[in-house]
């Protein structure tokens, strides 16, 4: 009985949470809409959709690790070691499809890293994914000399700059990786798993489930959505870039804690962290629409950040 009333609490806390960020979002929507005549463009609204995708999909990603209380720092640094090794691949004439394997296998095999030191070792994830960050941006300097790879094949390019009736396909891709985060969280044994993590880690681990296999296959997670991010932002640039991805993990991380995940672990949904995603989208694009420069964007977006982690650290004190 007791199971049943927290698990209705729980429903209850995470649909209170995902209404306030979509009220956020129209309230922002509403009064961006007043302040420019552009913002309320169909052309806009897929502007920031497109602009909001890689940020989704990292989102996505990090979502799993701060829901089992963990984080990931490397993603953009994996993004940009996924995205120079596709590129140089097809540039030594690899084909199209193997070279996209190639980088979306990279990635998933820095995540895999990743999960196997926290859970082996028993490091700390800020630790690691802090070191992994290093060492994917430092590798995707080695292997490029500093240098990006240009020239990618049209058929690449349309995954960055085509569309399907309309829609953008970096947008339609994002859709399909919400559905799947959405699905795993809500449905499965695992996403079961992932909110038990967060809650109690050792209650999890006296109950019979396989903790690290779980957290393992979180940052694997993690790993891949890196590597999915950087094939997309190389065929959106037709470029493969070392330096891509800066500080793209904490836009990733800002996107889930403004959708409601929160830090202390256990709580969160794909559905606010798309949400959260569309906020900073609105967000940057709005203050370029009011020509703010991208400076006071930074300091916007970090009180936005700072405020979402207040508000989690005050509803978890009730």
């Amino acid at each position: 009985m007791e199971a049943i009333t927290n698990k209705k609490s729980f429903q209850i806390k995470g649909f209170l949470r995902t209404a306030g960020t979509l009220l956020g979002l129209l309230i922002m929507c509403i009064f961006l809409s007043f302040m420019s005549p552009y913002f309320l463009t169909l052309s806009n609204a897929l502007n920031i959709a497109l602009q909001s995708s890689i940020n989704a999909i990292l989102a996505f990603g990090i979502t799993f690790a701060i829901i089992t209380s963990g984080i990931d720092l490397s993603v953009g640094s994996i993004l940009a070691l996924s995205s120079v090794s596709m590129g140089l691949a097809i540039s030594n004439g690899i084909d199209l499809i193997p070279a996209v394997l190639l980088g979306l296998l990279i990635g998933t095999l820095a995540g895999a890293m990743n999960g196997f030191l926290i859970t082996k070792l028993d490091l700390a994830p800020f630790i690691v994914t802090l070191g992994m960050m290093s060492i994917a941006r430092g590798m995707s300097l080695v292997i490029t000399k500093g240098y990006p790879i240009s020239g990618m094949p049209k058929s690449l390019r349309i995954l960055g700059r085509g569309k399907f009736m309309g829609m953008p396909v970096p947008v339609l891709i994002t859709l399909i990786v919400f559905v799947i985060a959405y699905i795993l969280l809500k449905y499965t044994k695992f996403g079961r798993y992932v909110y038990a993590i967060g809650g109690n880690e050792e209650a999890t681990r006296l109950s019979g489930i396989n903790v690290k296999r779980t957290k393992l296959l979180v940052y694997t997670w993690c790993g891949t959505m890196a590597g999915l991010a950087g094939i997309i932002l190389t065929a959106r640039l037709n470029s493969a870039q070392p330096i891509a991805g800066l500080g793209y993990e904490l836009d990733a991380i800002a996107a889930a804690v403004i959708g409601g995940v929160s830090l202390s672990g256990g709580e969160g949904t794909a559905q606010g962290t798309l949400l959260g995603a569309l906020i900073i989208g609105v967000l940057r694009n709005g203050l370029n629409l009011l020509n703010v420069s991208s400076f006071w964007q930074q300091v916007v977006i970090g009180c936005v950040v700072i405020g979402a982690v207040a508000i989690d650290k005050l509803q978890n004190k009730k």
